[in-house]
């Protein structure tokens, strides 16, 4: 189908859009309504539709032998949570219901998936006509086909949706609806002047999502972890997990006593459980629709709509002067690590001390003497994939935090989703709650404690991540963190958004720019009415 759009006036003063249709993206020029406000409506022609921008991450699906889901021992289950909280994990299992997909026949091939290249996004026209404004929002309607060309009549597809400015650094995420029947709407806030993009990318085509949803079933466990155990001159190794199939009595218990996190290892052959000495990761096995984003970027610096007054701490005096006299408590996976570090090589007079603990695990600890601040790192407690730590420095949030002294100086930051990947979503439920309860503890013991949560973030997918941390998992857990946290009086630093609304490449651990703007959050949250403060070292 071909189109053009007829602009019956366009100068700067008229304020009206102009819409260029390219082969990759669609732009459009955008004008503040409280400058000048278009009342005669633009005529146009049939929209064009225009192939989807991005390719996908993973666009293939490879048919892989799958077992059964593993029969519950009494021991126990990777399914399971407290009893008190089954009826809100039913839901949060209602909270991240994905669309159902055919399941894959027998004679599947790769023809019959989504195909980035032949599917299509169209710009809906502005509901009331005239010109767009700030203000305003933007609809692309998106219909998916497969290799053939054919039609998907069925939804399930992984998409992120992206409105981006490279020229002035601006860039806001667009929320996708999913229709079921192989058509999406992206719905996109109109948030600076000037002209955008959109682009649409699938992450995962719906039959890969079918592969990963049947992965965590069936092979809870192919992530494994292993314990060494040691008495004088005898050492074995053995396997552990949250769950292991196995009879009682072939099982060391160490199920946490304080916050019942379930944890088992395999019992040695000739030792005790007493000897457990360090834990490691083990090799891996084989209506209308509104939108709210959490914010946008513009000039490269991220602007919060929800009313956060996001400041900007360019300086390394002025993070200083935010942080002094301040405890800073660092909890959970390597993107919250990765804080503890851009802090402590931002800021000069923040020395960390060697503990002579592991470089990936922690405990980590910082000190500026003159300006009276500490911060410290300790990642969460199993599953946790990083390299060998003592067992008895596995510890998890919910204990560390009821060792909190808390108040008005401490700041709290808790970030854990990418190492419960693999697992059944019961998993990092029961973790998560776990760690809502120590939060509502502290906040009623030390009300002026500052609590912030990061959320996931989108990363680069190779076949391997695919499959052991893909994308869809992080959205999945993402969606369950924010709502159990939703009530409580926590802050959060929206990494999802953040990350993909900037121009720069997926990453685990997001580029420094990224990182710098995700510090500003934080540290606009620790003292809102600091920042802007101008010093000698730019960070």
């Amino acid at each position: 189908m071909r189109a053009r759009i007829c602009l019956n006036r366009f100068t700067p003063k008229h304020g009206a859009i102009a819409l260029v249709l390219a082969v990759f993206a669609v732009s459009f020029m955008l004008y503040n309504v409280n400058v000048f406000y278009e009342k005669s409506s633009t005529s146009t022609e049939p929209e064009k539709k225009i192939p989807i921008a991005v390719a996908s991450a993973y666009s293939t699906v490879t048919p892989i032998r799958l077992m059964k889901p593993p029969k519950s021992t009494s021991v126990c289950s990777f399914h399971s949570v407290l009893p008190q909280d089954n009826l809100e994990l039913n839901l949060l299992r209602s909270s991240i219901a994905w669309p159902e997909a055919p399941p894959l026949p027998s004679n599947f091939f790769l023809n019959d998936t989504s195909d980035p290249a032949h599917s299509t996004f169209t710009i809906l026209p502005r509901k009331d006509g005239g010109s767009w404004h700030i203000g305003d929002q933007l609809e692309v309607l998106i219909k998916m086909n497969d290799f053939l060309g054919r039609p998907k009549k069925s939804g399930g597809d992984v998409l992120f949706a992206r409105l981006r400015n490279p020229n002035v650094r601006a860039g806001v995420a667009g929320r996708v609806s999913d229709h079921g029947n192989g058509s999406y709407t992206a719905v996109f806030p109109l948030l600076w002047e000037g002209r955008a993009q959109v682009e649409v990318t699938l992450v995962h085509p719906s039959e890969a999502v079918t592969v990963l949803r049947k992965l965590n079933l069936e092979q809870p466990d192919r992530i494994y972890f292993q314990s060494i155990f040691r008495s004088g001159r005898v050492s074995e190794t053995t396997t552990c997990n949250v769950c292991l199939k196995a009879p009682k009595e072939k099982l060391c218990n160490f199920t946490d006593p304080y916050t019942g996190e379930p944890w088992f290892c395999y019992k040695p052959k000739k030792l005790n459980c007493d000897s457990r000495l360090t834990h490691a990761k083990g090799e891996e096995t084989n209506q209308s629709i509104k939108t709210k984003p959490a914010g946008y970027y513009y000039q490269g610096v991220w602007r919060a709509l929800d009313g956060t007054r996001v400041l900007q701490f360019n300086t390394s005096t002025a993070v200083s002067q935010c942080l002094k006299g301040k405890v800073l408590h660092l909890y959970g996976d390597s993107t919250i690590r990765q804080w503890f570090e851009y802090l402590t090589e931002s800021l000069p007079g923040l020395k960390k001390f060697d503990l002579k603990t592991p470089k990936q695990n922690g405990p980590f600890l910082a000190l500026d003497p003159e300006n009276n601040i500490l911060v410290t790192f300790r990642c969460h407690g199993p599953p946790i994939r990083f390299g060998t730590m003592p067992a008895n420095q596995a510890r998890y949030i919910a204990s560390e935090l009821d060792s909190v002294i808390g108040g008005k100086d401490t700041v709290v930051v808790i970030g854990v989703w990418s190492h419960f990947s693999t697992f059944p979503i019961e998993v990092y439920i029961r973790r998560l709650l776990s760690i809502r309860r120590a939060v509502v503890r502290l906040l009623t013991k030390a009300p002026g404690t500052v609590v912030i949560i990061r959320t996931a973030n989108p990363k680069a997918l190779t076949v391997y991540e695919t499959l052991t941390n893909s994308d869809w998992y992080s959205l999945q857990r993402d969606k369950v963190l924010r709502e159990i946290f939703k009530g409580v009086n926590v802050q959060l630093v929206d990494a999802w958004e953040m990350t993909i609304a900037h121009h720069l490449p997926h990453s685990l651990h997001p580029q420094l720019p990224i990182i710098k703007n995700m510090i500003d959050v934080i540290l606009s949250h620790t003292c809102p009415a600091a920042g802007n403060s101008e010093g000698e070292t730019k960070l």
